[in-house]
């Protein structure tokens, strides 16, 4: 098939309506939407993606209200949480009533929903009148799309449309924050941090050991984006724990590798292949650029990457740090 660019809402709306996928941009990245009550047109997600099917979607909704649809019974922390942060780049996973489909939730009994903060993603919604299931608009385990051309890199010719927006200003998927858990579990983090979180509903707030750690048996997946091995370039990337001036020493001695790491790390650095993925003292330019610099490693046509963290990581996002181990499936080296 062949993929169409629409910068036309209604056209978008369409294809929805017709139970097709239309890759659609939103605050964090690009996803990949299709009707979520609609069995069938989720099923074209996985297809077009080659996602497996025990990885949960997340459903996309346009107005807050929206959400009772899919529930029996809402926790007040929702409402408290949607009240701060919505429309925002915050997931959060409540228990679903049987109107959900089972391939969107991965059979599980909750279910992960969030309202974007784009307008054109809202307005979309309302105008096809259904909620959206929406993973992001990606070959499933690759970096996450920031634009639309990351999307037509990935998926040309495998998709029928992607509407065309903004670049995406988040840079990283949603935090996701599990509301059926005691006490309650980030289970993906993102630009809304555990903190903030905890500090607006006044409870504790766990943080999943698979955000930092590799777990071996993960069975029932309920977020997206904690598997093994994922955001990754084909290039293998190996993750270099060290101060700026070892890790120079060490990319320096390896002239045919990709070097990734700070700007300020660019100084230091004499390899020609050097990418930046944003200043140490800016989280949000580090979650805004990494997709896409992960991205251009490949362009380098080099066996391996090695990426700089910083041995002390109160300069490094968390978000960032979580994607950064997936897409390396958790290589790292210290020095």
């Amino acid at each position: 098939m062949k993929t169409l660019l629409l910068n036309s809402i209604k056209k978008a709306a369409d294809l929805i309506l017709k139970g097709e996928v239309v890759a659609i941009p939103t605050e964090t990245v690009y996803g990949l939407a299709a009707d979520a009550l609609n069995k069938d047109a989720v099923k074209k997600i996985f297809k077009a993606k080659g996602r497996p099917n025990d990885n949960p979607l997340i459903v996309h909704i346009a107005d807050f209200e929206e959400i009772y649809n899919f529930t029996e019974n809402l926790p007040k922390e929702a409402e408290i949480l949607a009240k701060k942060f919505w429309p925002g780049p915050l997931t959060i996973i409540i228990k679903k009533n049987n109107i959900i489909p089972d391939i969107v939730t991965a059979g599980l009994d909750s279910v992960a929903i969030r309202m974007p903060d784009l307008n054109i993603t809202r307005d979309l919604i309302k105008l096809s009148g259904r909620a959206l299931a929406a993973p992001s608009a990606n070959l499933s385990g690759r970096p996450s799309p920031t634009t639309y051309k990351h999307v037509l890199n990935d998926l040309e010719n495998k998709i029928p449309a992607i509407l065309i927006g903004p670049d995406c200003t988040v840079g990283v998927e949603s935090t996701v924050i599990d509301l059926t858990s005691d006490p309650v579990c980030l289970l993906r983090p993102g630009k809304i941090t555990a903190e903030e979180i905890s500090g607006i509903i006044n409870k504790e707030i766990i943080i999943d050991k698979s955000v930092n750690n590799l777990i071996s048996d993960l069975k029932d997946v309920k977020s997206p984006g904690v598997k093994y091995k994922h955001y990754s370039p084909e290039t293998r990337v190996i993750l270099v724990e060290t101060d700026e001036n070892k890790f120079a020493e060490f990319v320096n001695s390896k002239p045919e590798c990709v070097a990734m790491g700070f700007d300020e790390d660019s100084r230091l650095i004499k390899n020609a292949n050097f990418i930046s993925y944003g200043s140490k003292n800016s989280q949000t330019q580090q979650l805004s650029k990494l997709f896409d610099s992960l991205r251009k490693i490949d362009s380098y046509n080099a066996k391996i990457a090695y990426v700089h963290i910083p041995a002390n990581k109160k300069n490094l996002n968390l978000a960032v740090f979580n994607r950064l181990l997936r897409a390396a499936a958790f290589d790292l080296i210290k020095i």
